[in-house]
């Protein structure tokens, strides 16, 4: 795997940074010489997060953040600001798929939980980092998206819904701010190995739930593919969602030979 260079020195934001994508993500782009800002509603995980990259050498700060306000989000822009002098990458990450059910026996509160975490919170976070962006005539705005953008899953009618709404932000986002210098791509990673899997496998709905758990990648590898879209290398995709089943993305990255 190579060395991104262009990225030492830069600062980024990452939601749903205390597991998973968001955890190996902070790890990946650390390890590059990103200055990290760390941004759950998970304070320890957040902590212990932060401890290792610092451990390493690398800049970490954390704060408490519920993407779902837009107060919390601009809260975490502004740290990133404050702490490291300058913004150049946003991960929009902080995702959600409880509970799985179908439409008709849905809790419409619950339903709109996931809306205002998967979709609200990916706008508060292009409203308010694309701003800074905009001004300063730079920067990669990174939406973690999914296969369900464009595919119909029985149980998932919160988060097909939510991706869909996801990779408009992303092409609207690309349509506005591309020639303002300000990047915007989704990653649509496939399964992953993380918790999100372990409830849609404990739901037992649609065939997503029947994979083994061998079939999921790594969360490294996404946090790898989330560093590679922040340089230069993957300008040719902005505007669109890169898809981590592609065999040809995953030798870009350099997972595989």
């Amino acid at each position: 795997m190579g060395s991104y260079e262009e990225l030492r020195g830069q600062a980024a934001v990452l939601t749903g940074a205390s597991r998973g994508i968001g955890e190996a993500a902070a790890y990946a782009l650390a390890a590059e010489g990103v200055a990290v800002v760390l941004a759950a509603r998970s304070e320890e995980n957040l902590a212990r997060i932060a401890k290792t990259i610092r451990e390493g050498g690398g800049k970490a700060e954390t704060i408490c953040c519920d993407v779902a306000n837009y107060a919390d989000v601009a809260a975490a822009v502004a740290l990133c600001q404050r702490a490291f002098g300058r913004l150049d990458i946003l991960l929009n990450n902080a995702g959600a798929i409880d509970p799985i059910a179908r439409l008709t026996e849905s809790d419409p509160q619950a339903w709109d939980r996931v809306i205002d975490i998967n979709v609200k919170g990916v706008y508060y976070g292009m409203r308010a980092a694309g701003e800074i962006m905009e001004k300063n005539g730079h920067g990669v705005i990174i939406n973690i998206s999914s296969g369900a953008a464009v595919n119909a899953l029985e149980g998932w009618s919160h988060y097909c819904a939510s991706k869909a709404a996801v990779l408009s932000l992303t092409r609207c986002g690309h349509k506005e701010l591309a020639e303002r210098g300000v990047r915007v791509v989704g990653l649509s990673p496939g399964t992953v190995a993380t918790e999100m899997q372990r409830a849609i496998k404990q739901s037992g709905i649609n065939p997503v739930s029947q994979l083994e758990w061998e079939a999921h990648i790594s969360p490294e590898w996404v946090g790898r593919t989330v560093a590679w879209l922040a340089t230069a290398d993957a300008a040719e995709f902005d505007g669109t969602d890169v898809s981590l089943r592609s065999e040809d993305v995953r030798r870009r990255v350099g997972l595989i030979a």
